[in-house]
Order: C-alpha cells, then structure tokens, then sequence
C-alpha cells in the first residue's frame, strides 16, 4: 500500500471517493448491456422498440415521484430548491411541458395509444417492480445515499448522444422529432450531476457513508441492467413475454 492509499476504514479524500463513484459507471452502467447495443445498432425491430418505450416510460413516470419523496424528508431549503428542478424538468412547469411529455411524443411517434403507455398496462413485471424499487430506496435511505442513487447521470450524456446518432441512422420510423427527450437531457444530466456529486462528497463524512453511496449508484445501475434484462428476454430471446404485457404486432 503506498502513502496515497486510504487504509481500510479511513475516510477517502474527496478525489477518491469521487474516483469511486465513476467506476461505478465504467463497469456497471446500461450502456454495456446486449439490448442497448442492439437498440443503437438499428437490429431491433420496430416492435422490440415500441417495447423498449412503453417499458421506459414507467422509469420517466417514477422519476418525480421519487424526486418528490426526497424533498419531502429534508429540512435542508437550499436543496429543495435545488432539487426541485428535477421536478419541473419531468413534470413541465408552465408553458414547458417536460420530458414526460417528451417521452409521451416518442411514444406517439412509434405508434403506441397515449392512454395504453400512460396506464403502464402492457409493462413488464420487473419493469414496474425495478422502477418501485428505486422509488422506495430514496424514500428510505439516508438523505446522501438517497441522492447518490442519482449519480448514474455522470454517465448519461455518453449514451444519449449515442442513443441519438444511432437511431436516427438506424430507424426509418424515428425523426428528430421524436428524439427532443435525449437532446434536451444532454445540458440537464450534466447540472444535476454536478450538484448531487458535490452535495454527496460534503455531506457523507465517514468511510462507511461513502461506501454507502457508492453502493448506492450500483443499486441504480442495478435498476437501470434490470429493465433491460426484462426486455431482452421477453422480446428477444427467448421470446417469452409474460401475460399482460405488451405484444407487438405481428
């Protein structure tokens, strides 16, 4: 062990421990998943992508109510004020409509009923189960590991701009239209990041609340793999889709 190595039980300089939290990505993050890569290399068809929508609304739907469920515990003002933004950017706040509306004219444009998406019918059990899950992991958790679960958004950016490129490449049936929701996340993953990392490097001051945190941003990587398991194996292979879900047309 050299002299820059934090022993065993000793607390990580803000360096480390942020050198932490980014491994997570690098090791853990969807982007790496058979189904991403297969979405983005135009192998899908138009059903599997339709799939892969409704079943991800459910994630964007979750995303303010846990937002929500986070500033409910905190008397801490400066970041409800922060957090509320996350709020408004899925919601809309008055004439901008929000990235769930965003999500929704996706949705639209690959042919889905508006109301069948919302109702969240025809999504996978795990899907809604993994999207729970998150949901009460903030709701529970100590307040710097409910915020570190945000963290998977260091890794966003990468993966929409990649998102973007290939399906407008790769899809005849999607237009720039339809792809608003990743464009307009490519400046608001960024700042959120930015606060949830230096809130989350302040405020866990004990080697056991960083190692939390960290595992933290794996539970979410966990969250994100889930739903793309769930996919993949109920409409790629084997093709076994549970009853009740959605079945694309033939």
């Amino acid at each position: 062990m050299d002299d820059q190595t934090p022993r065993s039980g000793e607390l990580w300089s803000p360096e480390a421990f942020e050198a932490a939290i980014r491994a997570v990505g690098a090791e853990r993050y969807h982007d790496k998943h058979a189904f991403h890569k297969l979405l983005h290399g135009g192998k899908l068809n138009k059903g599997q992508v339709q799939a892969w929508a409704l079943n991800r609304y459910c994630y964007q739907e979750a995303v303010p109510r846990k937002d929500a469920a986070l500033i409910s515990r905190t008397h801490d003002r400066a970041l409800r004020r922060e957090w509320i933004s996350r709020i408004h950017d899925h919601d809309g706040l008055g004439a901008e409509k929000g990235g769930i509306e965003r999500w929704l004219v996706l949705t639209d444009g690959l042919g889905l009923d508006r109301e069948y998406v919302m109702s969240r019918r025809g999504a996978l059990p795990a899907t809604r189960h993994a999207v729970e899950a998150y949901v009460h992991f903030v709701r529970q958790q100590p307040l710097a590991v409910a915020v570190a679960s945000s963290l998977t958004e260091l890794f966003a950016p990468s993966i929409h701009r990649e998102r973007i490129v290939g399906m407008l490449e790769n899809y005849d049936f999607v237009s720039e239209e339809v792809m608003a929701y990743f464009k307009r996340r490519l400046s608001q993953a960024p700042r959120d990041a930015d606060f949830a990392l230096e809130y989350v490097k302040s405020h866990a001051t004990t080697r056991a609340e960083q190692e939390a945190c960290v595992a933290a941003v794996r539970f979410k990587c966990d969250v994100l793999w889930a739903q793309l398991d769930a996919l993949h194996h109920a409409y790629v292979t084997p093709a076994l889709i549970p009853p009740g879900a959605f079945v694309p047309a033939a």
